[in-house]
């Protein structure tokens, strides 16, 4: 199995959930990545001034693949919306679902509730 970290997990691991951090350790490392999408959000929600957030970020985005919103996510993505009511205010959280639906990926998430309208999608939830 290969898994799609959203935003919920990364942030949670970041901050050093102990919770989250154990079920990240029991998978394969080579099966676990997150979405440029996901790793943009995080960058940009980072405060500037806790350092220990900024270094635990940096060594997740050294430890886990980032992968790129390519082709493949952004067809799987347009073929969402005509599934899907528009959500504007969920739009990344869409696109990463897409992506993870379009690499056969299962999404992990804490927040699962956001993910179970979209047909096809794993969904692994995580919360706490």
């Amino acid at each position: 199995m290969s898994y799609l970290l959203d935003a919920s997990v990364v942030f949670a691991a970041a901050c050093g959930e102990q919770a989250t951090l154990a079920r990240l350790a029991r998978l394969e490392g080579a099966d676990v990545a997150t979405s440029a999408i996901v790793w943009s959000e995080l960058m940009a929600a980072a405060p500037e001034k806790d350092r220990r957030l900024a270094e635990n970020l940096r060594l997740i985005g050294e430890t886990i693949d980032i992968l790129p919103f390519d082709h493949a996510a952004a067809t799987a993505y347009g073929q969402l919306l005509h599934e899907l009511e528009p959500k504007r205010r969920r739009v990344l959280d869409r696109m990463v679902a897409a992506q993870a639906r379009a690499l056969g990926r299962s999404l992990v998430t804490l927040i699962a509730a956001d993910f179970e309208d979209i047909r096809g999608l794993t969904i692994e939830g995580w919360s706490n």
